[in-house]
């Protein structure tokens, strides 16, 4: 499969001394210009987090279709949507409905989340996991059925005086392909093999909720592997993708040394506690372009994943976002194997 690399955004904003996303409408509005520039730079995907109660970017739909309206090649998603917050009906038309609009193209990251600054806060959206629940376990349930409804299943009985039929009405519209396209955001091995028998995509973070002692690269890329050999097992049909996460930030000129100077590229994984669990995360490629193609081609997670997701510093805007890019397309990501895509003429 062909080596992609996409952009990741935080979506943040504040109104700090050097952002220039001061306001949500700053941060939504710079997220579509940039996918647009990531597009025409050749870039091939531009994803989301989705946070709640904080200033980051939450509701993904809205500015995932404006960014299908807007380009013609790039594929856009989330990384990730935290099912514990949603209606997966709604969801599923809304899902259909955007994919539609961007003609196939949505990679949909779902999973439980990430820690965040509300306690038990899906409850004040209204789905409550009581005692019998936690909240991993109502993210799943509400999975199950949004996967449920974009396969086209029958999910609400119909009223046969209404519709003449007798049996259970799909949500709608539906998007062929879109079953294929979801990802799930795993934090672990045991989890990644869960991800394999469902038969969702493995959509990797720069963190890992376990701690072998290994380099975090190894350890993502043994994830990597016990997903593919479970993904074989099960007997899916259709080849699996998976991305992985990682910071890159190029210092080619006094701006960048400015931002990023103090670090050198020699970052170390770090070993911390994060939602009850030992956590591993990974290092920051951070220094000369050339430097950093040496060292991520030797990463062997990114050597392994089909789809390299590059978290960029959103809040210093669309110009050097989109410049930092093009200096990672022109001269770090073809250390991977990555070739740009070019835009078809019309």
């Amino acid at each position: 499969m062909k080596k992609k690399i996409g952009f990741l955004s935080f979506g943040h904003y504040q109104a700090a001394p050097g952002s220039l996303a001061r306001t949500a409408q700053d941060s939504l509005l710079q997220a579509i210009d940039l996918a647009v520039a990531a597009e025409e730079i050749g870039i091939d995907g531009a994803f989301f987090r989705v946070h709640h109660f904080a200033r980051q970017a939450a509701s993904p739909f809205p500015l995932l279709a404006a960014i299908a309206a807007r380009t013609k090649r790039i594929e856009f998603g989330t990384g990730v949507v935290d099912m514990r917050y949603e209606n997966p009906l709604y969801m599923a038309e809304e899902a259909a409905a955007t994919d539609l609009i961007g003609n196939g193209r949505l990679q949909l990251g779902i999973s439980r989340g990430s820690p965040e600054p509300a306690e038990r806060g899906w409850e004040a959206f209204g789905y409550d996991s009581g005692e019998d629940l936690t909240g991993a376990d109502l993210a799943r349930v509400h999975t199950e059925m949004f996967r449920l409804a974009i396969r086209g299943v029958g999910i609400a009985k119909a009223d046969t005086k209404m519709t003449g039929m007798v049996g259970k009405l799909a949500i709608q519209p539906q998007s062929p392909g879109l079953p294929e396209r979801i990802w799930w955001g795993a934090a672990s091995r045991k989890t990644a093999i869960w991800t394999a028998e469902q038969g969702m995509n493995l959509m990797s973070s720069t963190l890992l909720l376990e701690d072998t002692g290994v380099p975090f690269s190894e350890l993502q890329a043994e994830q990597i592997q016990v997903f593919r050999e479970a993904w074989a097992k099960a007997g899916w049909k259709h080849q699996p993708r998976v991305s992985v996460s990682r910071s890159v930030l190029p210092i080619t000129d006094d701006t960048d040394r400015r931002y990023f100077g103090a670090r050198d590229g020699s970052d170390q994984d770090q070993v911390g506690y994060l939602d009850n669990s030992i956590a591993r995360f990974g290092k920051s490629y951070v220094g000369d372009p050339d430097m950093i193609a040496a060292e991520l081609a030797k990463d062997q997670a990114v050597r392994d994943a089909d789809t390299l997701l590059l978290t960029v510093p959103n809040q210093l805007g669309v110009e050097f976002n989109a410049k930092m890019l093009k200096t990672i397309a022109d001269h770090i990501a073809p250390a991977i194997g990555w070739s740009r895509a070019e835009l078809e003429v019309a």
